[in-house]
């Protein structure tokens, strides 16, 4: 099979740094190429896959919105030419890039990463269109939406051969926060509940560049932080990540906000280590209760939950989540939508 894989200029596929969709983009290009298929890429300039990758735009998350129609017309033009020559063409970019070949009998995958804006689809739809499929990784994500075209629920994936499992951790083994550090991520929370309980707190991330998140991090974050019982180590690569995670006893994730996947979850869960969540987007989805983690609805239930991650099977916590979002279990599921409809 012959797949295009399309993604927005803004950041290089794979991402130098950070850049979640990237990351996805780049992976199932790998994944594909490893089930045998051809992939090609239509990306922003030096990404590279293992296929063929063509560049159009600039990466610059800021550029204009004159650039932005300058790289819509080139991918009209690039897709309308090149409508016949791939099986399946699968778009994480923007959805307006489908409109000269929705009629067209190739297979378009159209996947979202983050709560969908429901007059694009209603708008999309007044097309004629066929072989056209909707994917979010939650039910949470499209409740607005799913009655409009062919939607299907398709986790985020992870590749689970890049994360240890550390099967067993000691009574003293800190929790660990790790997110972007932004007011929404609850880092606050998961201090207070550390704080509470008298546990260590590892807390990992980026520092936004916002004011008002900057303002947050040195007034509710910054003061606890005492390298004994609260260590903040910045941003991690993967191997810190996975060094970090695997460490710990559980993951706090007291999100404030409706997060469509929340793949740090996953990341987590490859490791074996637990996560307790905020009742909040897609966590009842991520998380299976006494299995790899718990849904809590505020702090103090965070708090009275966190004695329980002792009796969560570490191995058996990972073993579930890969089942569920491995990148080779997600990829056959892109692959085979068009089989269940």
């Amino acid at each position: 099979m012959k797949i295009l894989l399309i993604m927005d200029p803004g950041i290089a596929v794979p991402p130098p740094l950070y850049g979640g969709h990237e990351r996805l983009v780049y992976m199932f290009a790998e994944e594909y190429q490893k089930m045998g298929h051809t992939v090609y890429l239509l990306a922003g300039p030096g990404s590279k896959i293992s296929g063929t990758a063509q560049s159009f735009g600039i990466n610059d998350l800021k550029r204009s919105k004159f650039q932005k129609i300058k790289e819509l017309l080139f991918a009209w033009k690039f897709l309308y030419k090149k409508r016949k020559d791939f099986d399946l063409i699968h778009n994480f970019g923007r959805l307006a890039y489908l409109i000269p070949i929705l009629n067209a009998s190739v297979k378009k995958i159209m996947t979202y990463g983050r709560t969908v804006d429901a007059k694009n689809i209603y708008w999309i739809n007044k097309f004629a269109n066929q072989n056209l499929r909707f994917t979010a990784p939650s039910y949470d994500c499209v409740a607005s939406v799913k009655s409009i075209g062919h939607w299907t629920r398709v986790y985020n994936a992870i590749d689970f051969s890049k994360y240890k499992l550390a099967k067993n951790v000691g009574p003293d083994a800190p929790l660990i926060f790790l997110s972007r550090l932004d007011r929404v991520k609850g880092c606050h929370i998961a201090i207070q509940v550390a704080k509470a309980t008298n546990q260590k707190l590892i807390i990992a991330g980026n520092i936004s560049a916002l004011e008002s998140e900057k303002e947050y991090f040195d007034k509710e974050i910054k003061p606890f932080i005492d390298n004994e019982q609260i260590s903040y180590v910045g941003a991690v690569n993967d191997e810190q990540k996975n060094e970090y995670l695997g460490s710990a006893k559980a993951m706090l994730f007291p999100i404030n906000v409706r997060e469509a996947f929340g793949m740090v979850m996953a990341e987590a869960m490859a490791c074996g280590t637990p996560v307790i969540a905020f009742n909040a987007g897609a966590t009842p989805e991520v998380i299976i209760d006494s299995v790899n983690g718990y849904v809590v609805n505020n702090k103090d239930e965070m708090i009275q939950t966190l004695d329980q991650v002792k009796l969560i099977d570490r191995s058996h916590c990972r073993e579930n989540a890969e089942s569920r979002f491995d990148v080779t279990v997600i990829a056959n599921e892109y692959l085979t939508l068009f089989d269940h409809n």
